[in-house]
């Protein structure tokens, strides 16, 4: 990527329903080319998806909650069985005190005890520790450096 990549997707970040014909002026290329360097970023898989980002209590979901999630053998193939929880944003498996690690969104605390529930019917998984969020300073995406 060089620095005009890396200016087309910080703009995108920061408004992805800007024209191309915006985007090229902001970055000293034709719409053309802007929109031709956007192709290009999404067939190398830079940019992964265009989206909104949306305030998750407005959409009746404020508490947010992470779930260290322990194992008893390797947990990278549960990732199929955690995606279908619909309350979990994310998962990762991770290196440290437990094996994978899950970003969960609920409506109320009673949903979150549902959700690890569910969490806990995933074969191999023996224990969970979970901290939830009392407040939100910021979350940002991803920079281009």
């Amino acid at each position: 990527m060089d620095d005009i990549d890396k200016m087309l997707v910080g703009l995108l970040q920061e408004d992805a329903t800007q024209s191309y014909a915006a985007l090229g002026k902001a970055v000293g290329l034709s719409s053309g080319a802007a929109h031709e360097r956007v192709r290009k970023l999404r067939e190398r898989g830079v940019i992964r998806r265009t989206t909104i980002e949306v305030d998750p209590a407005a959409l009746g979901r404020p508490v947010t909650a992470y779930v260290l999630v322990d194992g008893s053998s390797w947990m990278g193939d549960s990732a199929a069985r955690l995606s279908a929880i619909p309350d979990v944003e994310e998962a990762h498996v991770i290196a440290g005190p437990a094996s994978v690690l899950l970003k969960v969104r609920t409506r109320d605390t009673k949903r979150l005890q549902d959700v690890l529930r569910q969490v806990f019917e995933v074969d191999g998984v023996t224990g969970t520790q979970t901290v939830v969020v009392l407040e939100t300073f910021f979350e940002r995406p991803t920079r281009a450096d």
